[in-house]
């Protein structure tokens, strides 16, 4: 009986394939994969390793010998994957869900973000894999390179995103009706995407990615101010609506 191990590989070829029998692989001639040739290594009597060659679709695998040909084996040849989009391009340093489309991935075996491995990931199917980013300690635009039985592709990006951080604002308080503008001043500010006041949004302007000026919507009380973005959220400072006579 003779067993291969890998028994699937890239349409590509040039990747090992151990070739396992009962013996007399010392005499071999020839390892075919269908009809084409491999290159082989006689490791000993009862193994060889032979370098898949270039194919598609399904290979009978057999070796010549002096003595007759081996019982085939079947050999798959799996396609290169291709990666169209992903669910969201970018995510906190901590880590996002996202989910990778295209085509050839039901034999996906890594996803990597950049050298970084995914913190995880799930074959759905064969044409999406639903992946957890990696945690990062720096921003970083990075490749998101997916690795099947079938070879790899990288043809898309991923951005991880710090979150803001508020240093100061100036004012901090302001009437009843809205419309004070507060300078706020921090760091990453450039990717808020909005500014809360207590549940209320505000109409904003970005100077720079450590100043933006904010327009209090209205309201009473003391009520926290949030900014924002797909990195997270700063939540540390809040404004004070002063109510006004009349």
């Amino acid at each position: 009986m003779v067993t291969i191990n890998p028994n699937q590989g890239p349409t590509s070829g040039g990747n090992p394939v151990v070739i396992t029998g009962s013996g007399g692989f010392t005499n071999a001639t020839g390892v075919l994969f269908g009809t084409k040739s491999a290159s082989f290594t006689i490791d000993t009597d009862t193994q060889i390793t032979a370098s898949a060659p270039a194919n598609s679709g399904a290979a009978q695998v057999v070796v010549n010998t002096p003595f007759g040909n081996t019982d085939p084996v079947w050999y798959y040849y799996i396609l290169p994957p291709s990666t169209t989009s992903l669910s969201t391009t970018s995510g906190p340093l901590t880590g996002a869900a996202l989910t990778i489309n295209g085509a050839n991935l039901y034999t996906t075996t890594a996803v990597h973000f950049g050298t970084v491995p995914a913190a995880s990931f799930t074959v759905v199917n064969d044409t999406k894999v639903n992946v957890v980013a990696p945690t990062l300690t720096t921003p970083a635009t990075l490749p998101v390179n997916v690795t099947t039985k079938g070879g790899s592709t990288n043809g898309l990006s991923f951005r991880f995103v710090a979150a803001p951080t508020v240093t100061s604002m100036d004012p901090t308080s302001g009437p009843d009706y809205g419309g004070t503008a507060s300078t706020i001043v921090g760091t990453n500010l450039s990717d808020v995407t909005d500014v809360l006041y207590g549940t209320d949004s505000a109409a904003y302007q970005l100077v720079d990615d450590s100043t933006l000026i904010a327009y209090s919507p209205g309201g009473t009380g003391t009520v926290p101010l949030s900014l924002v973005s797909v990195g997270g959220s700063d939540t540390t400072r809040s404004f004070t609506y002063v109510t006004t006579p009349g």
